[in-house]
C-alpha cells in the first residue's frame, strides 16, 4: 500500500510540474523536453519519446525525447499505419507491447538491440479526438505497465496535445493578425501613390510589388517606406 501511495503521490506531483509548465512563458520544446523528462523519470523508463503528426504529409516527427543516444535523437520520421507509433496514429487506441523484439509489428529492432528496450507503451495524444501526435514509454526490462501508469501516461499526452494546439493557435493568430496589418498598411501606401501620382489602385499596387521585387524586400518594407515619407513630407510642410 505504501508503494501504490508513494506512486500515485508521484503521479499528481508529475502532472502538476506538466500543468504548470504548460501555462508557463516556456517555448513550446521546452515544454515538450520537459514533459518527456518527467514522465521517464516517473515511468522509471529507458526513453520517452514525442511524436507530432505534419497534417500535410500525414507522417510523424519525433519532436522531443530525454534519451542520450545520438542514434536516437536525430531526425526520425514515421507514417500513419507504420509500426507501433504508427498504428496509436491510425487507431488512436493505447498499444502494450511486452517485448518488442519478438513483436512483428516494431519495425525498428536493430535500434532496440542497441538501446536495449524491451516494454513499450504508445498512448495517442488528443484534444476532442483529433490526434495531434504519439507519446511512447520504452523500458530496458520486461515491465507490466498497471492501469494506473496507462492512465498517467495518457493524461500526461492528452496535456501534451492542448499545449501544442494552444501554440498552434497563437501562432496561428499572429499570422493573421501581421496579414492584417500588411494589407492596412499596402493599402495605406496605394492610397498615397494614388493621391501624389494619379496613379489607378492597380498600377500604384503593381509600382509597389516591381519595387519590392526589384530591391528584394517584403512588400511591408515597401509600403512602410512610402507611408513614412509621406509623414515626413506632412512634418515638412508644418
Amino acid at each position: 500500500m505504501d508503494k501504490e501511495i508513494k506512486s500515485y503521490a508521484a503521479y499528481i506531483a508529475t502532472l502538476t510540474q506538466i500543468s504548470k509548465a504548460i501555462t508557463s512563458d516556456l517555448y513550446l520544446e521546452d515544454v515538450l523536453k520537459l514533459i518527456v523528462t518527467l514522465t521517464a523519470t516517473v515511468m522509471r523508463a529507458k526513453i520517452c519519446a514525442l511524436w507530432l503528426l505534419d497534417d500535410t504529409t500525414q507522417a510523424l516527427k519525433i519532436k522531443a525525447t530525454q534519451a542520450m543516444s545520438s542514434e536516437y535523437l536525430k531526425a526520425r520520421t514515421i507514417r500513419v499505419g507504420e509500426g507501433i507509433v504508427g498504428l496509436v496514429a491510425q487507431t488512436l487506441q493505447p498499444v502494450i507491447i511486452p517485448d518488442v523484439l519478438k513483436d512483428e509489428r516494431y519495425k525498428e529492432k536493430k535500434l532496440a538491440k542497441m538501446e536495449k528496450l524491451v516494454s513499450m507503451l504508445s498512448v495517442p495524444m488528443l484534444v476532442k479526438n483529433r490526434l495531434i501526435g504519439v507519446l511512447s514509454v520504452y523500458t530496458h526490462e520486461f515491465y507490466e505497465f498497471s492501469s494506473s501508469e496507462i492512465d498517467l501516461v495518457v493524461t500526461v499526452a492528452n496535456q501534451a496535445a492542448v499545449a501544442i494546439e494552444n501554440t498552434e493557435l497563437i501562432v496561428k493568430t499572429r499570422v493573421i493578425q501581421e496579414e492584417l496589418e500588411l494589407r492596412k498598411k499596402v493599402e495605406r501606401a496605394k492610397g498615397i501613390l494614388m493621391r501624389q501620382q494619379g496613379l489607378s489602385e492597380q498600377q500604384a499596387y503593381d509600382l509597389m510589388r516591381t519595387s519590392s521585387m526589384s530591391k528584394r524586400v517584403p512588400m511591408k518594407d515597401i509600403a512602410e517606406a512610402i507611408i513614412l515619407s509621406a509623414e515626413i513630407t506632412q512634418l515638412v510642410a508644418r
